[in-house]
């Protein structure tokens, strides 16, 4: 409702007499398209009048759509949500409509698995609906769950380099590009180990993207790197960022990979610190909460040295190891 004033309301008809005045207020009394604010007090006159007014809104009919939503969708849609809230029911009718249509005419799509975008096209004609618009408003006052449009989330694709195909291997990922790079040329030019390890494969991390990157691994890599006999390393910078990216990736994936610390890197790297004056300081802001999971590979002694190098608040990058470290 809105508030109105008695002289607002009468602004119209101001050359009307009061007897006129008085009717025309009483007559959108009568009808209820206003209602008289008790405490705004009246106008003194005879007879009086009250200084202030709800303006009430009509009630609209909803019974056509109220119908629609009773006989007319599909029994996949739910409608309890909408037939208590016919009006948005109005506003989102459009959209309903697209998905009734689609689940009677197009059901059989959901059998196979596709993109978010892909399938927000293929219902509502517009590829960003269910990312960034609102389209999972619509399924959930609909009832509907994203699982039950069979859909699946896409990331930016891994970006890997495969020196040879054959398995077992060992795969390594790297959360920087500098040392992606440097390794990859270390193997392009011939060479089969790195500090002492074989590697088949190496995958480009770039930080925490590997975490949403990984999520797609079983479905955007070549058959031979899903092999249950190859063993996945991860080697990153040794600071609160890069240990905790591991050990939200190993435990993430623990149930279809296990992803080990490249132990010989990260020796390597302790080896090549002693010989700096200072390490650079840790980077701000960094989340400090890490776990065991990543000392538990680590010698009581390599754990200590670890530790005391993070409490100082240094660290030590990946790229101290560079192509004549490998």
């Amino acid at each position: 409702m809105k508030r109105i004033t008695l002289e607002e309301l009468l602004y119209s008809h101001s050359n009307f007499s009061y007897d006129q005045q008085y009717h025309y207020i009483m007559n959108l009394i009568k009808t209820g398209k206003i209602k008289q604010v008790g405490t705004s007090g009246t106008n003194g006159k005879k007879p009086a009048l009250y200084r202030q007014y709800w303006i009430l809104e009509e009630k609209k009919d909803y019974s056509e759509l109220e119908e629609e939503l009773k006989y007319r969708l599909h029994p996949k849609i739910q409608i309890d949500y909408y037939l208590s809230h016919p009006d948005i029911y109005e506003k989102d009718r459009r959209w309903v409509q697209m998905l009734d249509e689609y689940l009677r005419n197009g059901r059989s799509k959901l059998d196979y698995q596709e993109s978010v975008n892909e399938r927000s096209f293929e219902i509502w004609n517009r590829e960003k609906f269910l990312s960034k618009e609102h389209g999972n408003s619509i399924l959930k006052r609909c009832g509907l769950s994203r699982a039950e449009l069979n859909i699946y989330e896409t990331a930016e694709p891994l970006a890997y380099y495969s020196h040879t195909r054959e398995v077992p291997q060992n795969l390594l990922i790297l959360e920087n590009k500098d040392t992606f790079y440097s390794m990859r040329k270390h193997l392009l030019d011939g060479n089969k180990t790195i500090l002492g390890e074989s590697v088949g494969t190496l995958i480009y991390g770039a930080g925490k993207r590997i975490l949403r990157s990984f999520e797609d691994f079983s479905l955007c890599i070549e058959p031979y790197m899903k092999d249950g006999e190859n063993t996945i390393y991860y080697f990153g910078d040794l600071d609160y960022e890069g240990i905790r990216i591991y050990e939200i990736l190993a435990e993430m994936f623990q149930e279809h990979w296990k992803i080990i610390p490249f132990l010989p890197a990260y020796e390597a790297m302790f080896a090549k610190a002693e010989q700096v004056v200072q390490l650079p300081d840790t980077k701000e802001q960094q989340n400090r909460n890490i776990r065991d999971i990543f000392y538990g590979y680590f010698s009581d002694e390599q754990v200590n040295q670890i530790k005391n190098i993070l409490e100082s608040d240094r660290y030590i990058p990946q790229e101290i190891l560079n192509i004549t470290d490998f």
